[in-house]
């Protein structure tokens, strides 16, 4: 009979023990998937983070870039319209002598300009 009294009590110990651990373990449980959520979240938040900080990178260097490539465009379109403007006062030069020759005298002065002519009474020799 003391065996028989053992025995239930034994069982009972260990379902109460049971009882105890399963609220520990399903509490634990609980803790590790929390613990694995917040570092999944963790994860992501820092991937996330790296991305923007790239992306914010790849921004500002290509922002860097443009401008490089539009001040050497502005210091172009400078030397450009320079060369411009000289052409532009020759042109307008020639074209006020040009329409000088065709003005009251304009002969004499084409004459006068024109210090390579041949003078009087020489002979002009062309070499082939």
């Amino acid at each position: 009979m003391a065996k028989a009294a053992s025995s239930p009590t034994r069982q009972r110990s260990k379902s109460s023990d049971r009882s105890a651990k399963e609220p520990v373990d399903a509490v634990t449980r609980a803790a590790l998937i929390q613990s694995q959520g917040d570092r999944r979240d963790m994860l992501c938040s820092g991937l996330a983070l790296a991305v923007k900080i790239g992306l914010i990178s790849l921004g500002g260097v290509s922002l860097v870039r443009l401008s490089m490539a539009y001040q050497e465009r502005l210091d172009r379109h400078g030397e450009l319209a320079a060369v411009v403007d000289v052409e532009t006062n020759k042109l307008r030069g020639l074209q006020q002598r040009f329409d000088r020759l065709f003005t009251l005298g304009g002969r004499d002065r084409l004459m006068d300009e024109q210090d390579q002519w041949i003078a009087p009474n020489r002979l002009r020799i062309i070499w082939r």
